[in-house]
């Protein structure tokens, strides 16, 4: 394992569940924008992009599931409709693909990230 590779171990080691979610659902949304603004020369990069996504979600979605999930019962169902309707939005992105109907995805990814960081604690940001 080579040095770079260490020290992200040890950065993703030391996150908190809401700042992994967080950095998690960025990168999915900044894969999907990278190939929405540069379509002609990425669109082939797509189905994996969207894959990680789905995959991402599913996790997010199974964890909303779990009897031992902190969220209230209101939340963890919207959170479970929102993972079905991304479900469902990519599949229709497989079916036809635009580049602009990645914005749903990336804007619904960005705007969970920003509501998880906003509810990171003081405490929780310092460590």
């Amino acid at each position: 394992m080579d040095n770079v590779q260490r020290y992200s171990n040890n950065e993703v080691n030391s996150l908190n569940q809401a700042e992994l979610e967080t950095r998690a659902l960025i990168k999915a949304a900044s894969a999907l924008n990278a190939i929405k603004e540069n379509w002609n020369n990425r669109v082939g990069e797509l189905d994996d992009a969207l894959e990680r996504n789905r995959k991402l979600w599913t996790i997010i979605v199974s964890a909303m599931q779990e009897d031992s999930c902190p969220q209230p019962k209101e939340v963890r169902a919207n959170i479970i409709n929102l993972g079905l309707f991304i479900f469902k939005r990519t599949m229709d992105i497989m079916i036809e693909p635009k580049p602009e109907s990645l914005n749903v995805l990336i804007d619904i990814n960005m705007n969970i990230a920003k509501g998880l960081a906003a509810h990171e604690t003081p405490e929780e940001s310092a460590s």
